[in-house]
């Protein structure tokens, strides 16, 4: 199912009972993060505030912030079901009989399909705001903690272009609004956009930028995927609605924008021009620290005649951005195959803010196969930044914690089955004493083979199972043992 537009997913909610209007003024000043947050940690619903004091817009919370209504927005029961499509478009078999060709032939029509559509209109451009009368204060920009560095538009989705190859990049960002015309942008040194700028300045040249609010959301997913550069993000949105995403031209940029986008902002950075970007309360738990990022002046702000503002808070999990980090896992995991094929499944645990751990479980062949998958994740896109990596038995459920706990914490012999290294750690990371790079360590807790130098009388004991005739029979009899 593609969602024509953000406000068509809002009325699904509503029906479902999954949405909730709060009609009563609220200060997007702290007061929206404290109620978000709140039924966010209760698994409550969407949240459509009506009246945001200093603002005649309404704004949208917590779209995203459960599995369900994640996997919704997808238009699929499950989120693994897009990493299944995935897995099918990616099988190289070649194709036998009629019926062998008839499938390889929807493999490529899947594709084929689905590139982003130009219009000539969009309801994104119905108001036109041009030079002085661009004023985003009209937004209901969200202060969430107290030690933020102002109000930010968040889930604004950015779009660049590389100033040599023109190849598009479409990403999220977080965006500080400086002033009625001017907005940061924390783009971290990972980033594609980050790199098209960097391109730009060395070239002396100002670098155009469109972001666009309350995108359909498949689209406002896409932004957030770490996908290849190579590959678009609106082929990707489009693979993921099954129906091509309508773009429409900027009006004084060279972009392409979301037709059914509910505000877009347009302008040019500067070279060389940067502003004091933060302190910021991340997903990690911890404000970032104020940093020079360049800053970019509106000059033109366009939008629906009666627009919707989505944003969203981020801050010590669980918050919404929980469920947006479950569907790349989910979404992933066939292309991590293709690369580490030995790899059965994986789970980054929120807690771990998507990138301090990973759970990966595979089909172990041989002497120090965990350790050979270690350092092939570290070197698998951003999977590179992961610091702490923990590998199990293909047996092992990852997503069940405590039985990765009872291996991990059982199944070590610390001075034979610890990889330490030195690599590159996300931006936003504050524990590495060193911005950008940081200690690591990999912890193999599968079964240990005799030629890993297990030497014990023996071998590897066998694990306690009753026996299988005996559980049934439990099973089948319970009530008799236990009668109401």
């Amino acid at each position: 199912m593609a969602w024509a537009d953000l406000r068509d997913f809002l009325h699904r909610l509503e029906k479902d009972r999954d949405l909730t209007h709060v009609r009563v003024p609220v200060d997007p000043h702290l007061e929206v993060s404290e109620i978000v947050t709140r039924v966010v940690r209760e698994g409550g619903p969407a949240l459509v505030f009506d009246r945001p004091v200093g603002s005649g817009m309404p704004l949208a919370m917590n779209v995203f912030g459960t599995d369900r209504r994640m996997a919704l927005a997808l238009g699929v029961e499950r989120l693994d079901d897009i990493g299944d499509r995935i897995a099918g478009l990616l099988r190289p078999e070649l194709p036998v009989g009629f019926g062998g060709v008839r499938d390889a032939l929807g493999k490529v029509s899947q594709l084929a399909s689905i590139p982003p559509r130009r219009v000539r209109t969009a309801p994104c451009q119905d108001v036109v705001l041009k030079g002085p009368d661009v004023d985003l204060f009209r937004l209901p920009g969200v202060q969430a903690w107290p030690g933020d560095g102002g109000a930010f538009l968040n889930l604004g989705l950015t779009h660049t272009k590389h100033p040599e190859t023109g190849a598009r990049n479409l990403g999220m960002y977080r965006l500080q609004r400086h002033d009625a015309r001017t907005v940061g942008m924390h783009w971290q040194i990972h980033k594609d956009s980050n790199a098209h700028h960097a391109v730009a300045e060395r070239r002396g040249e100002r670098l155009p930028v469109a972001i666009a609010f309350g995108c359909d959301p498949a689209v406002t997913y896409s932004a957030s995927a770490p996908l290849p550069a190579e590959i678009d993000e609106y082929l990707f949105a489009g693979f993921l609605r099954r129906e091509r995403v309508e773009l429409v031209d900027c009006l004084t940029v060279p972009l392409q924008v979301p037709a059914n986008a509910q505000v877009v902002l347009e302008g040019w950075l500067q070279p060389g021009e940067r502003r004091p970007e933060g302190p910021f309360g991340d997903h990690t738990g911890f404000y970032t620290p104020i940093e020079p990022f360049p800053a970019l002046q509106v000059d033109v702000m366009t939008m629906q005649r009666d627009p919707v503002f989505q944003s969203i808070v981020v801050g010590r999990p669980p918050q919404e951005d929980g469920p947006m980090g479950k569907a790349t896992e989910r979404i992933f995991l066939p292309l991590i195959r293709m690369t580490v094929p030995e790899i059965v499944d994986y789970d980054l645990p929120v807690e771990g803010v998507f990138h301090n751990c990973a759970i990966v479980s595979i089909q172990k062949s041989f002497p120090k196969h965990a350790q050979k998958v270690m350092n092939a994740i570290w070197g698998a896109g951003l999977l590179s930044l992961s610091k702490l990596i923990v590998v199990v038995d293909a047996d092992c459920d990852v997503h069940d914690y405590s039985e990765v706990a009872w291996r991990a914490l059982g199944n070590v012999d610390y001075s034979h089955d610890l990889l330490t290294t030195v690599g590159p750690v996300d931006h936003l990371d504050h524990a590495s004493y060193e911005q950008f790079f940081g200690g690591k360590v990999g912890i193999d807790a599968t079964r240990k083979l005799p030629t890993e130098g297990y030497h014990r009388a023996g071998g590897w004991p066998e694990e306690i199972v009753m026996d299988a005739a005996v559980r049934d029979r439990v099973t089948n009899r319970w009530r008799e043992y236990f009668p109401r």
